[in-house]
């Protein structure tokens, strides 16, 4: 049977850290945790759930059924237009295998999802309509099995509102980018003529934060657009201070060095799931940029030559688990890689896993964010930790969110905070004996 430990339980600091020489953070993409651990025994999922609001239409009227599931604007044939308003069993209609369409996961909406906490906007405001109430069960998946045998914490949430741009730059650097004077159309809504509804939201704030998906200076990029890509940034991020101590660390990404050559192998590589290259410090041609952004089959290599004391691993699109463009079990495969390499290989035993996912693409989750800041925390979203310190066969419920990565990182190295958030952080040390 599972323990568990107190919601918001004081965790206890005397935590012994210094024998973890390594720090291994997996990021994953865009699912909320009710929609792959809500029937995780133990913890608080959907059991939990049976109370929570409905989803409601744009009048505040519960839905009869749930929206029609839509991709590309079209109904999704693969799922039955009457779903009840509730939360469902995805696999009932397609295998985990198979990928589903994309959900609307941006940065005002997402507040608007959330709705002062009810959580009853996400399908009205989704172009997937329903979608956003599908779960997995996924048990005997290698997550799930990692989740079992360490431990998973349930009341971890994304640290900032919206998608994969902003939480990747909180994820290194605990603050929103600049972007001042930024062109006229990334500052205004956009809405569907017909119905009124926002399909999409400002990628800037008219104070000059970039909160949307925005293309780096530096390339790799997408150089359709070039004076829409994001000025190039300077403030400190988790890179610089783990260098300004003398502590190794590495970004590793799935297709790296062929998007650097501008080799399109048909992976989906996604460049601003790459947060360090909008930074001055990782400039092309720097020797930081050499030193510390990585290849995937460099990780596997440096398990055999010397592997970092911090590290970051981000698949490439089609093995993140995003939805539309990667399924399920193709991330699980990845996932499974990667962590069974590090358990063969000499650094397991001192080493730490964190799995986790950037934001919560646009899936519903029954659990309110904790009241925050201007910028987050946002949806609960999963997050594990493998390692042969951490608690065994054990559900965390303390709060977290994505900061508290950066805590642990800090608090084990000992180096000062980014920001607020990060220096009062748990720092995840709920998770370890």
């Amino acid at each position: 049977m599972l323990a568990t430990g107190a919601l918001l339980s004081t965790v206890a600091s005397s935590a012994d850290l210094s024998r973890i020489e390594h720090i291994l953070v997996i990021y994953l993409e865009n699912r909320s945790f009710d929609n792959v651990f809500g029937l995780f025994p133990g913890a608080d999922g959907l059991s939990n759930a049976q109370s929570a609001p409905p989803q409601i239409d744009e009048f505040g009227r519960p839905y009869g059924t749930l929206p029609p599931i839509r991709s590309d604007g079209k109904n999704d044939e693969r799922f039955p237009a009457d779903l009840a308003n509730a939360p469902f069993d995805i696999g009932r209609y397609i295998n985990p295998n198979q990928r589903h369409p994309d959900l609307t996961h941006r940065f005002f909406i997402h507040q608007m999802q959330i709705n002062a906490g009810r959580n009853d906007r996400f399908a009205q405001l989704s172009s997937a309509g329903g979608l956003t109430q599908g779960y997995y069960n996924l048990a005997g998946t290698a997550l799930w099995q990692y989740a079992k045998e360490f431990t998973l914490a349930d009341h971890f949430f994304q640290a900032a509102y919206g998608g994969s741009f902003l939480n990747h730059q909180w994820l290194i650097c605990a603050c929103t980018p600049r972007f001042n004077n930024a062109p006229d159309d990334m500052l205004h809504w956009q809405a569907d003529p017909a119905t009124g509804k926002p399909v999409g939201d400002p990628s800037v704030t008219l104070d000059g934060y970039a909160v949307g998906t925005i293309q780096p200076f530096f390339p790799p990029h997408d150089d359709k657009h070039p004076e829409r890509r994001l000025p190039i940034q300077t403030a400190p991020t988790i890179g610089d201070r783990l260098s300004d101590k003398g502590v190794s660390w590495a970004w590793y990404a799935g297709g790296w060095d062929d998007a650097v050559a501008g080799r399109d192998l048909g992976d989906n590589f996604q460049y601003h799931h790459q947060p360090f290259i909008y930074y001055a410090n990782y400039a092309p041609n720097s020797a930081a940029r050499a030193e510390h952004l990585r290849d995937k089959q460099r990780l596997f290599a440096d398990l055999k030559t010397g592997f970092p004391q911090v590290a970051f691993y981000k698949p490439v699109g089609r093995s993140n688990q995003h939805p539309g463009y990667s399924s399920i079990l193709e991330a699980d495969r990845d996932v499974r890689d990667v962590v069974e390499a590090i358990r063969a290989s000499p650094i397991w035993s001192s080493t730490a896993i964190v799995i986790t996912y950037d934001e919560y693409g646009g899936l519903w989750d029954h659990v309110a964010p904790p009241e925050g800041d201007r910028w987050g925390p946002g949806t609960r979203i999963p997050a594990v930790v493998v390692s042969p310190f951490a608690k065994k066969h054990y559900i965390d419920h303390t709060r977290y969110d994505t900061t508290a990565i950066l805590k642990l990182i800090e608090t084990r190295f000992g180096l000062p905070p980014l920001g607020e958030r990060d220096a009062n952080s748990e720092g995840l040390l709920g998770a370890f004996e």
